[in-house]
């Protein structure tokens, strides 16, 4: 019986291992609670509807609260049905010290920390911001989530070689436009650092103008990496496409490949 309850809790919980009626209904309870807790926060900060409304705000908080609190509980209880938190001690621990664990108690820590008497309640408050994880745990939820994260995983080497060479062009562009504009501008070049703000609201194509090039060699240097900037961004864009790309081939091949025997199935099978 135990071990029954327990099962069937971790499937109603885990949207990847159940499908019949309860699953979806709790995977809906929950994204609906996710989505409408991500909205309240967003209207508490409109002082007229808190005003108004401010007992209904701490009503729903609390119910919300009352409800991620167990959910967060009871995947402690069950997490040891996973392959990588077996074990009944140090396979919970594991688990809490997991991402997704961690995410889930960021999402209700806020609403306990007021409670205390040891802080500042103004500086407690801040902590309340951490209520914007909630919606972090939609990636349970979702699949495009994890089609999502096995793209960044599939393509995390040619996207952090993209990055480097981001930071490297930074570094670059900084030091000879701080070379070029330093003594005409000491204000606005005082130092490399200093300048790199100019190279990344160049590179990005925002160019707020409030750091700008006046001399020939500088606008020059300018219109190069704006140039440059526009080909690097693009540079990721393709990349992840391919990877999107390869992932929905893989769906689709999956999908095509009979589950006891292995073999590709086609049209005359």
């Amino acid at each position: 019986m135990y071990s029954t309850l327990k099962r069937q809790v971790f499937i109603l919980l885990d949207p990847s291992d159940g499908d019949g009626f309860w699953d979806k209904l709790v995977d809906t309870f929950i994204i609906s609670l996710i989505l409408l807790n991500i909205l309240a926060v967003i209207l508490e900060t409109v002082d007229s509807l808190f005003i108004a409304y401010g007992s209904l705000f701490r009503a729903f908080e609390i119910f919300s609260v009352a409800v991620f609190s167990t959910e967060y509980l009871l995947r402690i209880w069950t997490c040891t049905y996973i392959d990588n938190f077996k074990h009944p001690v140090t396979g919970r621990i594991k688990y809490i010290c997991s991402l997704g664990s961690i995410i889930d108690l960021f999402a209700i820590v806020p609403f306990y920390l007021p409670l205390s008497t040891i802080y500042d309640l103004r500086f407690v408050r801040i902590f309340r911001l951490i209520r914007f994880l909630r919606v972090f745990k939609l990636g349970r939820y979702l699949n495009a989530t994890r089609i999502i994260s096995n793209v960044f995983k599939s393509k995390k080497e040619e996207l952090v070689l993209c990055l480097l060479i981001t930071f490297a062009l930074i570094i670059v562009a900084s030091s000879f436009m701080y070379f070029i504009e330093h003594d005409i501008q000491p204000d606005k070049f005082s130092s490399i650092p200093e300048t790199m703000w100019w190279s990344i609201t160049t590179l990005t194509t925002v160019g707020y103008g409030d750091v700008f090039p006046v001399t020939e060699a500088g606008r020059l240097l300018t219109s190069c990496i704006s140039i440059l900037g526009v080909g690097l961004f693009a540079l990721p864009a393709g990349i992840l496409a391919s990877g999107f790309s390869a992932e929905f081939q893989k769906i689709k091949k999956s999908k095509n490949v009979c589950p006891y025997c292995g073999e590709e199935l086609t049209d005359n099978n």
